[in-house]
């Protein structure tokens, strides 16, 4: 598995000539319950993204971006939001920087917060002709520092896990949450931050949902890698999956420009 932040800039160079894939895994600084710490979320782009990377030389992780537009957690303390705009302009930047170097750049995304933003950026890169594609693990199960968040985290980083503080929040669905979300926050329906239930979580069952989106991480690479073209020549798969629309947390669906929680 190589870091991009781990090597020279000629062999960064060697890479790119060769093919090489750089993957920005995409996370957030936020709340998660009183069990998960806030880094959860780059903690899990992350994790795919470097479980993708060891059986492929030809991809590159980059260096996580740790903040993106976590509004909807305003009021819990340690929430760190950079807002839409920011977050959307951040990623437009990094696209054109990195595919100035990569034949193809994925944006791997692992905070639901950041749909709008990360759409948005696709679509001005795409505009430009930028070989730039979205993707999202497809967790499925509940919305946020449940279940499956805690599960993931298990396998990820277990001494962080505060398994004795884990509680259940608010465990309705995302449509039937959506207009309360979108009205007042999450700390609106759920005072301690969780929508979902933790319990029943354990390492193995995070283990089979990092293997399972690494694997689909993968493929998103291989298709892509095998597409594309020098960078800047004008690669008709700039921004593939433009045109999708935004998904709840329990859809399926990895090449579009949204991401789950």
């Amino acid at each position: 598995m190589t870091r991009l932040a781990d090597i020279p800039w000629p062999e960064v160079a060697r890479l790119a000539a060769a093919g090489a894939v750089l993957v920005v895994p995409v996370g957030a600084c936020e709340q998660h319950g009183p069990h998960l710490p806030l880094s959860t979320d780059l903690d899990l782009a992350v994790a795919v993204a470097e479980l993708a990377a060891d059986d492929d030389p030809l991809l590159l992780v980059a260096p996580v971006v740790a903040y993106g537009s976590s509004g909807e957690h305003d009021g819990f303390p340690g929430t760190l939001s950079i807002g839409r705009s920011v977050t959307e302009e951040l990623l437009v930047e990094l696209g054109r920087s990195a595919s100035d170097t990569f034949v193809h750049v994925v944006l791997a995304c692992a905070h639901g917060g950041n749909a709008d933003p990360f759409r948005a950026a696709l679509e001005r890169l795409a505009t430009e002709d930028r070989p730039v594609t979205g993707w999202w693990p497809r967790w499925g199960g509940d919305l946020h520092a449940g279940r499956t968040e805690t599960s993931l985290m298990l396998a990820v980083a277990p001494d962080r896990v505060r398994a004795g503080d884990a509680e259940a929040g608010d465990v309705r669905s995302l449509g039937e949450l959506l207009a309360a979300l979108q009205a007042g926050g999450v700390r609106s329906v759920s005072p301690n931050g969780v929508l979902g239930d933790p319990a029943g979580a354990t390492a193995d069952e995070g283990r089979v949902l990092l293997r399972d989106a690494a694997d689909d991480l993968a493929r998103t690479v291989a298709r892509r890698r095998a597409g594309a073209r020098t960078p800047g020549d004008g690669d008709d798969r700039a921004g593939y999956g433009r045109n999708g629309t935004a998904r709840g947390h329990d859809e399926q669906g990895s090449e579009v420009p949204v991401c789950a929680e």
